[in-house]
């Protein structure tokens, strides 16, 4: 009878588990219990997979032999991909690929040139395996491709400052935006329109080119002659003032501030002070005040740009001509306080894990009091910073001097700043144009918002040294170096014109928590001994035990 009961209550077991088993494999469930919820998307992610049509196929090239860190950037990237599958229901599908599997070197150089051509960029990658110092060519990134066509996703990620462990942190926490954006940017039919206002003497088309050619990959972009504008510029769901250097009138700034009272969304990148660097050799020029009429607007909105330049110890170079060659110039590179390089940033998704970002001749910038509105620090100097008021002094002669960090004792200041908020007009109680409508004017706006920086240049590419053609925007042509200029402003714009978007997984925070050296050094012995010793120890116990036992047990039977 006890058997027949214990068989039963086997079987009933057996059963249960595996109708447990059919209902999981039915009904999935996942249950992130992770302090920062690592393992979890936000619901814009959720919400783009859950309107593809098709599957998306996502070719991540970071497979083979790699250091530990390597290691767990792969192991992230492959735990987004299965949460974005399960999201998905089955439409993103992905593979790892070794670029350097291949048998030759010529294959292999093949191989790595049609990824670059596919717009991969490869990290050389120096490590120590064994005592023996290895060098190796990665490409950490992917290829995501939908309904045919594809787009490069770099992975690694992060401010090129950080040290390398929290780079690899800063990439693993951007994974799920890097990905998502780019299936954002295959799945969306519609782009949105970016007017880029013209017409007060800006950057020509070329210096431009970087800016507009960032912009084209994801939106609709159209130069607005500002001056020539009869209607109104609710045509276009951003707008990007990019360094004008002449004044506006009254009916120009009319239709700006009914635009942003509208709703609108845009980005002023300004110049406070301008300098002719061909006089800057010798003695130097002096940089004085635009007058662009822009400041009773910028006022009224709440910030001010101080007619003014901060210098950086944490500086881009400059080149000057050091000598001839017979008749070629020696280029040397000296550090330039007048052009920051920017890696303070404010808490916010548009900077959240940002590389640096290259200045040149940039002002501080104050807020006033606008009821309404929140301002938001973005990019700041570092604490080594020294601002000049205007007439400044602009030498080449300084960078042949040592920079004191003494003088640079202004601390950090601030150079950009976002305004989101219900703005309230400049012209309210105001006269207005003779050719506004005042039948449609809007004196209290509702829900704008506004990025100004008070720098012009960072939206201006260079141009390749040997061909002279324009280089991508925040690439250094002598060096190399790639800022992250470029990104700010498209991360502006991402959140601008999508702020409950897929730019809130940027928020997504994984924290290092590294073992504590002091500890690790007091106590070390104590641990290695409990490691060690006890485990033996108790081994031992158990043995003697069980022997004192079995003598015990067996003894009555003499």
């Amino acid at each position: 009878m006890n058997r027949l009961v214990n068989i039963l209550q086997f079987a009933i077991g057996v059963m249960i588990l595996v109708i447990l088993n059919q209902l999981v494999a039915r009904f999935p469930m996942r249950i992130d219990l992770t302090e920062e919820k690592r393992y979890s998307i936000s619901d814009a992610s959720i919400e783009v997979l859950e309107s593809l049509n098709e599957p998306v196929y996502v070719e991540v090239f970071l497979e083979g032999e790699m250091p530990a860190g390597f290691k767990r950037l792969q192991k992230a990237i492959k735990e987004t991909l299965d949460q974005l599958a399960y999201y998905s229901e089955g439409n993103v599908k992905y593979s790892f690929k070794d670029p350097s599997i291949a048998k030759s070197s010529k294959a292999k150089n093949e191989y790595f040139r049609s990824l670059m051509q596919r717009g991969l960029q490869p990290t050389n990658l120096n490590y120590t395996r064994d005592g023996n110092k290895t060098e190796k060519l990665i490409f950490p990134g992917a290829i995501v491709s939908y309904y045919g066509q594809e787009v490069p996703v770099l992975l690694l990620r992060g401010n090129q400052g950080a040290s390398a462990e929290e780079q690899l942190n800063q990439s693993i926490e951007g994974i799920e935006y890097e990905l998502i954006s780019a299936v954002r940017l295959l799945s969306t039919d519609v782009k949105k329109n970016i007017g880029l206002i013209v017409g007060h003497d800006e950057p020509d088309s070329l210096n431009l080119a970087g800016l507009t050619g960032a912009l084209t990959a994801k939106y609709n972009v159209f130069k607005v002659k500002l001056p020539e504008r009869t209607k109104d510029l609710s045509l276009y769901d951003a707008i990007i003032l990019p360094k004008p250097t002449t004044v506006f009138d009254d009916r120009e700034k009319y239709l700006l501030d009914q635009y942003i009272m509208n709703g609108g969304k845009a980005l002023f990148f300004i110049d406070a002070l301008r300098v002719n660097m061909d006089s800057a050799s010798g003695e130097g020029t002096f940089a004085f005040p635009y007058e662009l009429g822009l400041d009773d607007m910028l006022f009224k909105y709440g910030v001010r740009i101080n007619r003014n330049f901060v210098q950086d110890v944490y500086s881009g170079e400059f080149p000057i001509v050091a000598g001839m060659t017979g008749d070629q110039p020696q280029i040397r590179m000296l550090p330039w306080p007048f052009f920051p390089t920017i890696n303070t940033f404010g808490d916010h998704p548009i900077t959240k894990n940002l590389d640096g970002i290259q200045m040149r001749f940039v002002s501080t910038i104050d807020t006033v009091k606008a009821v309404g509105v929140v301002k938001t620090p973005l990019l700041m100097t570092s604490a080594y910073s020294l601002v000049s008021s205007s007439p400044v002094k602009v030498s080449f002669n300084e960078l042949q001097k040592n920079l004191d960090p003494k003088r640079f004792n202004a601390g950090s200041q601030v150079v950009a700043y976002l305004l989101k908020g219900d703005f309230t007009s400049m012209f309210k109680n105001r006269i207005l144009p003779s050719d506004a409508d005042k039948s449609t004017f809007v004196a209290d706006g509702k829900d704008a918002m506004i990025l100004v920086c008070a720098d012009g240049d960072m939206i201006r590419n260079e141009f390749d040294l040997q061909s002279g053609e324009p280089l991508e925007l925040g690439l250094n042509p002598y060096n190399q170096q790639k800022f992250a200029n470029a990104d700010f402003v498209l991360n502006t714009l991402d959140y601008m014109l999508n702020e409950e978007g897929v730019i809130t997984s940027k928020s997504k925070e994984i924290k290092i928590r590294p073992l504590d050296k002091v500890k690790i050094g007091d106590q070390k012995l104590r641990w290695q001994l409990l490691n060690l010793v006890l485990p033996i120890l108790l081994l031992i116990l158990y043995g003697a035990l069980r022997v004192y036992l079995r003598k015990k047990k067996y003894a009555n039977f003499k």
